[in-house]
């Protein structure tokens, strides 16, 4: 529990269900600390000023923050900058100001401001600016003007704008390294996939020179069958790491690519290039997967990475089933709905409730040591650039539902491809 907090105090982008679940931890905390520190600083430790009214404006801002789940993607950026803007830069600077600049104040408005710009800069900026300039036209109104000029207050402006820029570098190194690894990875990905084609080209070369030459063998043995299967089956290995590595290749060049949409696609047409491309272990593997065609459905996107989006998945569930040993995998095409949806299903092992929420996470494989922990990344990644969004609901040892939700209309500029 304490590694999902703290995963989600400090994530700075995510899609808009990471970002609710973190807005609603927040208001969760503030919604207790704000009366529980009025009685701390009003009877134990008393201050020189407090405001009530104050405090609980903030705890009915808090408790909307607790049904953060249930906001739209645009409410709930609005939601922020407000809440954001008033709890931290305001709150905490007028009782600053309102207080002399008491030491405790001092601290209290510190920490806020770190709290703050542990969300995105930009949002944290605005919401800095917002708050901060409120608070002096309300110390203002209170007629405390004049202390905003004291020396106690404006000493504490370089400490600030210090902490904020430490804060924002550090969040830029981190990204910068975040995407060094990622680069990294993608490169020493492609590199191994290429030094693996040399081989398997020699391979299967050879093996069709032995098909060549058992028609001369077959008289000189009783029964050629058995080799006959097992030069089927190397061939057939073969040729599946091939499409595999084009996998691979196909996930390591996307991360390193414009993901914004540039076209109309037919989600079909699409589920059934996946289908054909994807290198099954065999006829019983290809059976298990069933297609339920509802309602086909056009959105905005490109076709390889959208081939990247579905091949993971796929993948995905076809492991699931393999570790379980049973269990199907059913891809439901849903675009008679307001919001058309594409769903993969599979009732393998399903994923634990405390690891739900990790899956998207770069670099976060489940099990362990399974894969890299690129693949449901980058697709929420890609989801996200399209404005389309991406989740799971699961059951351990049951089943595992993919969900994709694509924005409709898809905009004119997109032409549909032929």
């Amino acid at each position: 529990m304490r590694q999902t907090l703290l995963h989600s105090l400090l994530h700075e982008r995510a899609p808009h269900e990471h970002l609710a679940r973190r807005v609603a931890v927040l208001a969760a905390v503030g919604t207790v600390t704000m009366p529980l520190y009025y009685l701390l600083w009003q009877f134990f430790f008393p201050q020189s000023y407090e405001n009530l009214t104050l405090r609980l404006t903030g705890v009915g801002i808090c408790v909307a923050g607790l049904f953060a789940r249930r906001f739209s993607a645009r409410w709930l950026s609005r939601y922020l900058l407000f809440a954001l803007s008033y709890i931290l830069p305001f709150f905490f600077t007028f009782m600053f100001v309102m207080n002399h600049a008491s030491s405790i104040w001092s601290e209290s408005l510190l920490i806020g401001l770190v709290v703050l710009f542990h969300f995105e800069t930009k949002l944290a900026c605005r919401a800095y600016l917002i708050g901060t300039g409120a608070a002096c036209l309300a110390v203002i109104v209170q007629g405390e003007g004049g202390f905003l000029l004291k020396p106690e207050v404006l000493q504490q402006l370089p400490v600030h704008w210090f902490t904020i820029a430490a804060l924002s570098v550090v969040k830029v190194g981190g990204k910068v390294l975040e995407q060094e690894r990622l680069a990294g990875l993608a490169a020493g990905l492609g590199s191994v996939a290429h030094e693996l084609r040399t081989p398997l080209t020699s391979v299967e070369a050879n093996v069709r020179g032995m098909r060549r030459l058992l028609p001369q063998l077959a008289g000189q043995a009783d029964d050629t069958a058995p080799l006959q299967e097992a030069l089927s089956r190397i061939q057939f290995e073969v040729r599946h790491m091939q499409h595999m590595i084009d996998l691979f290749l196909l996930s390591a060049s996307a991360v390193n690519r414009n993901l914004e949409p540039s076209q109309a696609l037919s989600m079909l047409d699409m589920v059934n290039s996946v289908l054909r491309r994807y290198p099954f272990t065999g006829n019983s593997q290809r059976s298990s997967v069933t297609v339920d065609v509802r309602a086909d459905f056009q959105f905005a996107g490109q076709d390889e990475l959208c081939v990247v989006i579905l091949l993971n998945l796929l993948r995905n569930a076809l492991k699931s089933i393999h570790r379980a040993g049973k269990g199907r995998v059913r891809i439901i095409i849903d675009g008679a709905r307001p919001v058309p949806r594409l769903l993969f299903i599979d009732t393998g092992c399903g994923i634990a409730r405390n690891r739900l929420p990790l899956i998207f996470e770069r670099f976060y494989s489940y099990p362990v040591h399974n894969g890299s922990g690129i693949g449901l990344a980058l697709c929420r990644q890609i989801a996200h650039a399209w404005q389309a969004r991406i989740r799971c609901v699961s059951r351990e040892h049951a089943y595992a539902i993919f969900i994709l939700e694509f924005p409709q209309p898809v905009p004119a500029r997109f032409q549909p491809t032929s």
